[in-house]
């Protein structure tokens, strides 16, 4: 279970899997491995979250996906960000990081942008 909120995790789901694929082609299993791993084990994500939010940026233009032959096993689905999809990116970004100082201005000095995270 994660250690998040279900609103705060269901909240940076879209912004996350974008940004995983920012950093390059991967396949479903390997998100799941990869959140996991930047998030040291606090966000945890199932195959039935993963997969609805994949084919949704796919309806979207966001990502696309290839099928590519696996060495052991069947084929694999390998997703991609597009173009439309790194623009969105960006606009998260942007937005996220405004959130981000806004909350920090209201708590206070102990969570400025440029101190590191408290435990």
């Amino acid at each position: 279970m994660s250690p998040f909120s279900k609103t705060l995790v269901a909240a940076s789901l879209e912004p996350l899997l974008l940004s995983l694929l920012a950093e390059g082609e991967r396949y479903g299993y390997e998100l799941l491995l990869r959140v996991e791993e930047l998030s040291a084990g606090k966000i945890r994500w199932t195959a039935s979250k993963l997969y609805p939010l994949l084919h949704h940026l796919e309806n979207e233009g966001l990502a696309e996906a290839t099928w590519y032959p696996s060495e052991s096993g069947p084929d694999r689905k390998y997703y991609r960000l597009t173009r439309k999809g790194a623009a969105a990116l960006e606009a998260t970004k942007r937005d996220w990081m405004e959130l981000i100082a806004i909350l920090a201005r209201l708590w206070g000095p102990g969570y400025a942008l440029d101190q590191p995270a408290l435990a």
